[in-house]
C-alpha cells in the first residue's frame, strides 16, 4: 500500500548531514520525494511509497544521523505525489 506523509524535524538537525543521511536511506529503501533544511533550523520532508518502508523512515528520523539531536517530529499525513525518486533540495 502506497502511503506518504510530510515530516518537520525539529532539534540540532543543520550541519550534521541529516539530509544526505536520509536521502541515502529513503533512496536505499526505494522511497520517494524531498528532504530540505528551512530558514528556521528545522528539516521538512516529503515521503512517499511503501507503507512499511517509509515507517522505517520516520523511525529513523527519531533520532537522525550520529551527530544529530532530535527534539522533536511531527507527521502529517498527505496525499502521494508520485515522485520518481529522492531529492534534496535547497
Amino acid at each position: 500500500m502506497v502511503t506518504a506523509v510530510h515530516i518537520r524535524i525539529r532539534g540540532l538537525v543543520h550541519g550534521v548531514s541529516f539530509r544526505s543521511s536520509m536521502a541515502q536511506l529513503a533512496s536505499d529503501l526505494g522511497v520517494r520525494g524531498w528532504v530540505r533544511n528551512l530558514p528556521d533550523g528545522t528539516v521538512e520532508a516529503f515521503l512517499e511509497g511503501d507503507e512499511r518502508k517509509v515507517k522505517r523512515v520516520i523511525d529513523w528520523a527519531k533520532f537522525g544521523p550520529p551527530r544529530a539531536r532530535v527534539d522533536k517530529l511531527e507527521v502529517e499525513p498527505a496525499t502521494p505525489k508520485n515522485h520518481r525518486d529522492f531529492r534534496i533540495h535547497g
